[in-house]
């Protein structure tokens, strides 16, 4: 049996030794270019990469705006009723998260920082309804349930009674917190 030898092969070197499809790395770049991609021509610019298409769902934003509201005002009548006072910074932190959340979720639609504003207002609002029918079911014995939802006209009554310019001052900030932090989580 007698052996032929292989026909003669070119000299090659570099990574493309007997690749045909490999492309020698132009000068200083780590890895050679991808089969099919064009390398930029000295001097010449590369292409605008396009903005992310903006969001823009108002029916998802209300929606993550009146979740976030209820959530909200549930935290903020169990800190009132926990701590017998009122806090500001918790009413801008639930103008605020609602805000963020219509935001995030909704997108750039003009409609949403003043459903946050209005969500934010009626979430503190009912916060405070929440703290003072828990305030009232320590103070009577009777369960949070029955206080809050027997007696709502009484709760409503204490609210109003309490209620001092700091409590609408709160109310004014929370709303400004919605509508800016709508604003800044669509951005």
């Amino acid at each position: 049996m007698s052996q032929s030898a292989p026909p003669p092969q070119p000299p090659t070197s570099g990574p493309a030794d007997g690749n045909p499809y490999a492309q020698q790395a132009p000068a200083g770049a780590p890895y050679p270019p991808q089969p099919g991609a064009h390398a930029p021509q000295p001097g010449a610019f590369a292409a605008p990469v396009p903005p992310a298409p903006a969001r823009n769902n108002l029916v998802l934003g209300l929606v993550a705006a009146v979740v976030a509201a209820v959530a909200a005002a549930a935290l903020y009548g169990l800190i009132i009723g926990a701590t017998k006072h009122e806090i500001g910074y918790a009413a801008v932190g639930v103008g605020f998260v609602v805000g963020v959340a219509a935001g995030k979720v909704g997108g750039r639609n003009p409609v949403l920082p003043i459903a946050a504003v209005v969500l934010s207002l009626a979430s503190v609002y009912f916060g405070q309804l929440v703290g003072e029918a828990m305030i009232g079911a320590k103070a009577t014995g009777l369960s949070f349930s029955q206080v809050f939802f027997d007696h709502f006209d009484i709760v409503q009554k204490a609210w109003k009674e309490e209620a001092d310019p700091l409590t609408f001052l709160f109310f004014g900030i929370a709303g400004f917190a919605a509508f800016s932090g709508t604003k800044k989580a669509a951005a």
